[in-house]
């Protein structure tokens, strides 16, 4: 079943009647904040993952084990609800979504086990939700789409988790392909790969090991800043609909007058334009150009959009002027999370050391760090 072995963790709870799945986590190289202005993603799989064991039973239960949590939950179909906070909740709401496409649900087994780091924004939710759904899409043979399974992960994250996602993390989880990028249209849901020729080099996440309290609120005042800044270009511009439509031109045109609502609305089409430079820079093989732009987007996100924080801007400057690291971003919505890195393999373990000692001594934390491999997205593995 291809190149994926299942861990040892889960190996106890394989049968001969259960299927199991592999679902990947991911990163975003660039294109940060597009999602919601309708514009592009740059998202990748990665070789952290979550595994699932699924079988059916007869009876109308559902047996739930996870081995993270080393936590079992017994639950009769006709009473699933949310538990908002619970690990079952990413289970249950997909469960929800096939039912409510009037799937016929057995009882069914399910023990899951997970090696992508919480709370590191990499997507550990939107992973689940996709094994979960590629499981019982076998199980049941319902023959929906991978596209389908993605918006039925997303459908999930909303009404069970209270978490208003876009689609990129799931989309990621199901379209992952080693070694490549998956631009993304996040109006059409249109993609394309691109090819990551990463050569002497290596992606390393470090984790500030912060995450602020505004993360949910600010996220929520950045979006309607920029939904404030397509009301004034519409003025002019009715054709206009989202950011993505907006050109540089309408931007200082129409809303030079809001500092602020200006400043968001430039950074979010520069990064819209950015990214498809990006691709360009891939498909050529320019790696050094591609990392030249990751530090550009981290600058627009600290300095325009105020999406960073004190570590992650630490952390990037840290690394900007050593010829060794050719590009490094803040990774995800901001205000804490992950830098991400592109670093030469043989000069990994120097840098992390030095920033890990230093990052504890000027920012009072312990650094965790991750070296990721890009890899395929969700599929069966036994």
């Amino acid at each position: 079943m291809g190149a994926y072995k299942i861990p040892g963790q889960l190996q106890q709870y394989v049968t001969n009647d259960a299927i199991v799945v592999r679902s990947p986590g991911r990163i975003n190289l660039i294109g940060e904040h597009t999602d919601y202005n309708d514009g592009f993603v740059l998202p990748a799989a990665i070789d952290k993952a979550v595994y699932v064991t699924i079988e059916k039973i007869s009876g109308t239960k559902l047996y739930l084990h996870s081995v993270d949590f080393n936590e079992s939950l017994e639950v009769e179909l006709s009473e699933i609800k949310p538990a908002p906070g619970h690990w079952s909740t990413y289970i249950l709401g997909v469960v929800d979504q096939f039912i409510q496409k009037e799937q016929v649900m057995p009882g069914f087994k399910l023990s899951i086990y997970g090696d992508v780091p919480l709370g590191a924004g990499l997507s550990s939710s939107a992973a689940v939700e996709c094994a979960v759904a590629f499981g019982l899409n076998e199980l049941l043979q319902t023959n929906f789409s991978r596209k389908e399974l993605a918006l039925m992960a997303q459908a999930a994250e909303h009404n069970y988790a209270g978490v208003k996602c876009g689609i990129m993390d799931q989309f990621a989880s199901l379209f992952g392909k080693k070694d490549h990028v998956i631009r993304l249209d996040c109006r059409s849901l249109e993609y394309e790969y691109f090819p990551l020729e990463l050569g002497e080099y290596v992606i390393v996440l470090f984790d500030t090991m912060v995450k602020h309290s505004l993360a949910s609120s600010e996220y929520n005042i950045r979006r309607s800043q920029c939904e404030e800044g397509v009301m004034l270009i519409r003025q002019n511009y009715p054709s206009v609909h989202n950011l993505r439509d907006a050109t540089l031109v309408m931007v200082n045109e129409c809303i030079g007058e809001l500092e602020t609502a200006y400043r968001r609305c430039k950074y979010v089409v520069e990064e819209i334009d950015r990214l498809q430079k990006g691709c360009e820079d891939l498909q050529a093989g320019h790696l050094i150009a591609f990392g030249k732009k990751m530090f550009a987007t981290h600058d627009g996100l600290s300095q325009e959009y105020e999406a960073s924080c004190k570590e992650l801007d630490y952390l990037v400057n840290y690394v900007r002027d050593n010829p060794a690291v050719i590009g490094a971003r803040m990774m995800g919505g901001g205000f804490g999370g992950c830098t991400i890195n592109i670093i030469a393999k043989d000069r990994v373990e120097k840098i992390v050391a030095k920033l890990s000692a230093d990052y504890k001594k000027d920012m009072g934390k312990e650094l965790k760090h991750y070296l990721v491999n890009i890899e395929d997205g969700t599929s069966v593995i036994g």
